[in-house]
């Protein structure tokens, strides 16, 4: 929302509201959000630096519009969905936790060295420790979710996930996926790497980007302690270099250096979020009251990350703020304005967890009949025969 923009009363939450939205092939299309951010060293209305994220081979993604507007990519959708994600895990203390299947995937384990087979072997091992440590990821932690290849190198899981996938590209039911792994159709998947194919798109959507920019550039100094090596130290320093090696390189040498310094935003700096209704009522189940459950247990994780403030330390030197003390979301129809609605307010919050609390329990009875264990260990075997699969997005390019 632009500062000029003026706000008009929300209308309210109600259930019968949420059920139009998640059922109603004629009800609106999108619910959409703006949302002005701040650097949490500028103050509103001036001038804001902040550091873009780089990409290898561009630096900063800064697009020039027909009118010379120059436009930087501040946060992709890709990443946006990664930092919403972990709202779902157990540790979080966000209630969304408590309405999704707590998956973790084992890495590695290392002997704890202190429980008796660790003291009384010569060299303890993971496998026989009574309490190994163990390096694990959530699902929510993994960028391609259920269709990441961590997960098809995990034996145990992946029969489940492949089961899903293949339901889902034959019949069109997402109710075995959503039962194990709803963050994958919340935040869309490829599964590029199993056999399916198969393509969900995001039913939530963030980006940030800042307009009006103009790039800065960053001069340093590296100062070693080369000045105060004696002759002797210096020449032995020289000789033991590898050849097409610099002493600066290894620390040893002053050192000017040049990069990127941000950009200045004379604009503003926005974070557009987006709920796609079409694609949500584009999820069907087994029948007709699995589509209905379907769709109101993926609407409700979708209002309730879309409306979570997350940290928005985003990287050193891009430590953003929210403008404005509310949100507007607006309900987007197909014809016409758009209308401004309440999801912010605590009772609307309240609303929705009680929402998301009922269209949780045939998912919750779903996951417990599959009897799928919460924990699973990657398998180095299988990862390895998987590097020497050819994927379906090595194929499409």
């Amino acid at each position: 929302m632009t500062k000029t923009e003026t706000k008009t009363k929300p209308a309210k939450l109600t259930t019968e509201l949420l059920d139009e939205w998640a059922t109603d092939p004629t009800g609106p299309v999108a619910l959409h959000m703006r949302q002005r951010l701040l650097s949490v060293e500028g103050e509103d209305g001036e001038d804001q630096i902040i550091y873009p994220p780089t990409f290898a081979d561009v630096g900063y993604n800064v697009d020039t519009l027909a009118d010379g507007t120059k436009v930087a990519l501040i946060d992709s959708v890709g990443s946006q969905a990664n930092r919403l994600e972990p709202a779902f895990k157990s540790d979080s203390g966000h209630v969304l936790a408590g309405f999704v299947p707590q998956i973790d995937i084992v890495l590695r384990q290392e002997p704890c060295g202190e429980c008796d087979p660790c003291k009384n072997a010569s060299k303890p091992k993971a496998d026989k420790c009574k309490n190994p440590w163990k390096e694990k990821r959530s699902l929510f932690d993994l960028a391609h979710r259920a269709a990441d290849a961590v997960v098809q190198s995990s034996p145990t899981l992946l029969p489940a996930i492949q089961s899903a996938f293949a339901e889902l590209r034959k019949t069109g039911n997402a109710m075995p996926l959503a039962s194990i792994a709803p963050t994958s159709l919340v935040f869309g998947c490829w599964d590029s790497r199993g056999g399916s194919g198969e393509k969900r798109p995001r039913l939530v959507r963030s980006i940030i980007r800042a307009w009006d920019v103009d790039e800065l550039t960053v001069h340093s100094q590296f100062n070693s302690i080369w000045k105060a090596l004696n002759e002797e130290q210096r020449e032995g320093l020289k000789k033991a270099l590898p050849k097409g090696k610099k002493l600066s390189e290894k620390g040893f040498n002053d050192a000017p250096a040049k990069g990127l310094g941000g950009v200045v935003v004379r604009g503003s700096v926005e974070r557009n979020a987006t709920i796609n209704l079409v694609a949500l009522r584009g999820l069907v189940g087994g029948s007709d009251d699995e589509t209905t459950a379907l769709r109101k247990y993926l609407l409700a994780l979708s209002l309730l990350t879309a409306t979570s403030d997350i940290d928005m330390f985003l990287r050193e030197g891009c430590n953003l703020r929210i403008a404005d003390p509310e949100d507007q979301w607006k309900c987007v129809p197909r014809r016409g304005d758009k209308t401004a609605v309440d999801l912010n307010s605590k009772e609307a919050q309240e609303t929705l967890k009680q929402y998301a609390t009922t269209a949780f329990k045939p998912f919750k009875k779903a996951w417990e009949e599959t009897e799928l264990e919460l924990e699973h260990v990657f398998d180095l075997k299988a990862a390895k025969a998987l590097l020497g699969q050819t994927t379906d997005e090595e194929t499409d390019s």
